[in-house]
């Protein structure tokens, strides 16, 4: 055997520990590398959108109201 090809198990560096990042770095740059290519809204896109979503939560929530209260009604006049 030549000593290219020696089976010894060589013991790692410490300068290359320090270059390969951890789970937690690699996770962390990735999340941050991530949030980069978002588009972000713009301050007056983001108000007009929470304004259409309030008043689909105030409709929905209306809607519910009246098909119980209707039922509840449906419900006295039958079981009086």
């Amino acid at each position: 055997m030549t000593s290219s090809q020696s089976k010894e198990p060589t013991e790692p560096s410490s300068s290359t520990d320090d270059k390969q990042p951890t789970r937690k770095n690699g996770f962390l740059s990735s999340t941050l590398d991530e949030l980069k290519l978002v588009v972000w809204p713009s301050r007056q896109q983001l108000f007009s959108e929470s304004i259409a979503v309030i008043l689909m939560v105030m409709v929905s929530a209306a809607a519910i109201a009246a098909v119980s209260r209707f039922y509840g009604w449906g419900a006295s006049q039958i079981f009086q």
